[in-house]
């Protein structure tokens, strides 16, 4: 009974939740309305809570070279996921079903290439790409993306492949399926959360990077969070289009994490608690 009653959300736990959702949200809330404002109004000290709101930036934003630049960064970052998870997820598997003295090493040697950190990577990148061709091609940011999200798919798939049973697999072997029956129909279906949870993380990884793109990319490929810093040039800075160009950026994001909520949540969750 007291555990039960202990669940009741209080007045006091309330407002602590209430508080700690304005922190978090305050950025976001406030890039949000900036970018329904006119610069002017951006501009006003003290700033105006109450303004009426216009999509002047919003429009003249889709009317300028940032419309392509979201379009590189949808196919960028959608296509890296894809091909990520589709070489991710059998590699994770097969490291999981592999029971030779190496695999803890193997593991190891796989997450440190995630650990190193981008710009180690940048130099060799640039001048690889350079002398094929690559440099400001979206081909070259999904290569790009995809090298650096293969690390954590195997890491992030391999425990949730850990918890299914082999026996499982083995029954249906003797029932007479074949083993990539049994491993699209059998085994992928009962690690579905794991696949949403690290989904989400490499297209965020991919959608939210800035430093490759800003390196490897110039006009025709130049990805969304290369374009909104354009924004800042000698000229001045243009708040309007700053706000409404982040507040777009922000909505795929959004859109995507809503739509897997209840995969990301019971994914990470899993994920934590095996460790």
């Amino acid at each position: 009974m007291s555990e039960h009653s202990g669940r009741h959300a209080t007045p006091g736990r309330l407002v602590a939740i209430t508080i700690t959702l304005l922190i978090l949200l305050s950025p976001f809330l406030w890039l949000l309305q900036m970018s329904f404002k006119s610069n002017d109004q951006i501009l006003q000290f003290p700033p105006p809570l109450i303004f009426t709101p216009t999509l002047e930036n919003y429009i003249s934003l889709w009317h300028s070279a940032f419309s392509a630049s979201f379009v590189n960064s949808l196919l960028s970052a959608s296509l890296s996921t894809a091909l990520a998870l589709l070489f991710g997820i059998p590699a994770a598997y097969a490291l999981s079903r592999w029971a030779g003295r190496g695999k803890h090493g193997l593991s190891f040697a796989i997450l440190v290439t995630r650990m190193a950190p981008p710009i180690a990577f940048t130099i060799p990148f640039f001048l690889f790409y350079r002398w094929i061709g690559l440099l400001d091609t979206i081909t070259g940011l999904v290569l790009v993306y995809t090298s650096f999200n293969l690390p954590l798919v195997i890491w992030m798939m391999q425990p949730f492949f850990d918890t299914v049973p082999i026996s499982l697999e083995e029954a249906a072997l003797v029932d007479g399926a074949r083993t990539r029956t049994v491993f699209t129909k059998i085994v992928l279906p009962m690690v579905t959360p794991g696949i949403a949870a690290t989904a989400i993380l490499c297209f965020l990884y991919a959608w939210n990077d800035f430093f490759f793109a800003l390196i490897l990319t110039r006009t025709n490929a130049r990805t969304a969070p290369v374009a909104v810093v354009n924004f800042m040039n000698y000229e001045g800075w243009e708040w309007g289009k700053i706000a409404a160009g982040g507040s777009l950026v922000m909505a795929p994001v959004l859109i995507f994490s809503l739509a897997v909520r209840r995969y990301l949540v019971s994914g990470l969750t899993a994920g934590a608690v095996k460790g």
